[in-house]
Order: structure tokens, then sequence, then C-alpha cells
């Protein structure tokens, strides 16, 4: 670890200059040309990535944003090397348990900005005041403004050490863990390095690993039946996105880097994909103006190239450890902390895969949300890491 152990005040301040050149590029850009009838068979349509991309040039008010996010306690510190940014809000209430919440891809901080709130205060959001947490939330290396500067940070087990080695600096003994997608892997591997300190681990939108066998759906009830199908329908064609960041993601890296549009569509199509299949829209199933200030930091921060990166070592780092275990793992390693999960309805967990010995003590699903609850349903994410966590303070 690194002898800089300095906690230092972080305020999020984009020039000005960057925000006009946004603007000019958003105005500048050359939309391709599109086939009709395809409506978002093969990517983001036309029509809704213009009308998308004009509101954030024209009436997305980046530095209302900012001012929200500067309003709560940001930091960074250096660990191993790697300046780590993250989020610390501390509850009014002195009994508060210590929370770690990590984010996945494509997501960052800003996914838990509508349950910072209730997770940390709930007598002021007409909960019980027993249920109040101390807020930590990292940004992955790469991700959000922990800026990534050298190769290595892609694997999971060293980011775990590091967000233990950021829990200790701030002073907490024992703390929960929450996290989803990649977020969740690191959560798994803290939970197992620190088990005396991990009190417990809550995982959102637990999933069978994208390159798994196909589920068979025979034997299993209506509601995972249809998990099975859109598991299966996303191996065999929703996985372009994990195809080009695991494999070629410095070439993908220039798209991402130099286009706002195309930073836009890449995690547009995501939210589209993996959120509540009620919803017709990305913005009827998340808050427009959340979702561009995700996309926003993404493209300040050029988090769209060190993010692809960070897929790229740890998808390296997943075949490798399924190569020596036999090339048979298909659901995460048993969890050596209490766990809970929480499925949603856009999500693809079965319990007989991920849990087969049924020693998850908490196990949830809804009929709303997806694979952003904190954005989505922050009522119904809040309710179950609260329902959760009571047995483990």
């Amino acid at each position: 670890m690194s002898d800089d152990t300095k906690i230092r005040p972080f305020r999020i301040d984009i020039p000005q200059d960057a925000l006009d050149d946004l603007r000019d590029r958003l105005a500048r850009t050359r939309w391709p040309a599109e086939l009709p009838g395809i409506g978002w068979t093969r990517g983001v349509p036309g029509a809704y990535l213009r009308e998308l991309a004009g509101y954030w040039r024209t009436e997305f008010d980046w530095r209302a944003q900012e001012a929200a996010l500067n309003e709560i306690p940001q930091f960074t510190t250096a660990i191993d090397g790697q300046d780590i940014h993250f989020l610390h809000v501390r509850s009014p209430e002195p009994d508060a348990l210590p929370l770690v919440l990590t984010h996945g891809w494509p997501g960052s901080f800003v996914d838990f900005l509508k349950v910072i709130g209730p997770l940390t205060d709930p007598a002021a959001h007409g909960g019980d005041p027993a249920d109040a947490f101390h807020l930590v939330i990292p940004s992955l290396p790469g991700f959000g403004f922990s800026t990534m500067t050298e190769t290595g940070w892609g694997n999971l087990f060293r980011v775990a050490q590091a967000f233990a080695e950021l829990t200790r600096r701030l002073g907490y003994e024992r703390y929960g863990l929450q996290a989803g997608d990649v977020g969740a892997g690191v959560a798994g591997m803290l939970g197992a390095i620190e088990p005396e300190r991990v009190v417990a681990v809550h995982v959102n939108g637990p999933g069978q690993y994208p390159f798994g066998p196909p589920v068979d759906p025979d034997g299993l009830g209506e509601a995972d039946q249809a998990r099975a199908a859109r598991f299966n329908e996303f191996q065999a064609s929703g996985l372009g996105y994990l195809h080009l960041q695991a494999t070629r993601p410095q070439t993908l890296a220039y798209s991402l880097n130099d286009s706002p549009v195309g930073q836009l569509a890449w995690i547009t199509e995501k939210y589209r994909e993996w959120t509540d299949p009620a919803a017709e829209l990305p913005d009827d199933a998340i808050d427009r103006d959340q979702l561009l200030t995700n996309v926003s930091v993404y493209w300040f921060a050029g988090a769209g190239a060190s993010s692809a990166n960070f897929v790229y070592e740890g998808m390296r780092a997943f075949r490798e450890f399924v190569s020596r275990s036999g090339g048979e793992d298909f659901g995460p390693p048993p969890a050596p902390r209490p766990t809970g999960y929480a499925v949603f309805a856009a999500d693809d967990g079965i319990r007989s895969l991920v849990d087969p010995d049924g020693t998850a003590e908490h196990w949830s699903e809804f009929d709303r949300g997806g694979h952003f609850p904190a954005m989505e349903v922050p009522t119904l994410y809040t309710g179950d890491v609260r329902a959760f966590f009571r047995r483990h303070r």
C-alpha cells in the first residue's frame, strides 16, 4: 500500500471550456444512416438518440447537477499507487452501521444518489432510525474520478484489498457490503479477505456468469423459465459490448473518448436492455437527468476508455479462474459471509443456480426494477437493504 494515507477533500469542477467543447461536439455529430423499421433490434434508434442528445446539449443543466453532487462529501486517497475517489456520508445516528456501496458497469457513484438520504437518515424519510448506515461509495479504478494510471486494476482481488484499506483509513472496524454487477464480485472477494470485519453482503441482480452454458428451463418454475429465456437470449445476441471490451478496449476507447454521442449510445443501450421490461424507453425507467449525469461523468472523466480497460482485465482474470477450475464454473463461489440477494424484474438470477445449496439467508424477488435498482426503484432497493442488515447490526 502507498505510504501516503492522506484523505483529501474533493470537489467536481469541470472547466467551462470542457462544457463548451461537449456542446460543440454534440452539435456537430455526424449521424449515420439508418435502415427503416429496425427499431431497437440493432442498437439505439437514431430518432431517440437525436432527441436525447439534443436535450443533453440544450436543456440538461450540468452546473446544477455538479452543484448537487458537490453537496455530498467527496474525497480521494491514494492506495497502492491508485487514487480512489469516494463519497463518504455519515449518518446522524451514532450507532449506524458502515456500509460500502459498490457500483458496476456502466454505472458510477451517480447510481446511488436517490438512496443516500434514506439509507443514512431513515428517520427523515419515514423510516426507523435503527436502520441507519454510514455510507462509503467508492468509484472503481477507471470509473468516475478514480482515474486509472496503470494496468492491473481490473483484478477484483486487488480492488477488494484497496477498498479494505479504505475502510481502515476511515476508522471502520466492521462494515457491510452492498453491490451489483462487477461490484458484486468485488464485494464477494472483500468478504472473503476480511471475514472478521465484513458483517454481511447484499447483492442485487445475481445471475449466471455471462459465458456459462445456456440454462435448461426444464423443471424450473414459470418465473425462472422467463429468467432462463432472458439469460439465453442475452448469451445469443447481447454480449457484443462485453466481447469488444474484453478483447479490444483500446480500439473502442478512441470512439468513446472522441464522440459524446458514441459514449451516450454505448451506455443508453444498456439502460434500455437492462432496466424494467415494462419501461418502453431508458428514461421511462431512469430519471433523464440522472441518466445524463452518469453519462456526463463518464465523458468528462474519460471513463469510457478506462472502464473498458477495467473490463478487459477483469474478464481475463475470470477466464483464467475458470480454466484453473476445469472450465465448469457457472456461478459465483460460495459466499464466506452471510449473503442476501435481491432479484428485480429485469434480472436473470435463478436461485437453484446462484444458490444451489440454499445457503443464502435472504432472497427477495420483485416484479419491478432491473439492473440499476437504486436508480429505478430506490424505495424497493432501500427497503430490501434495510431488511437484510437488521439481523447483522
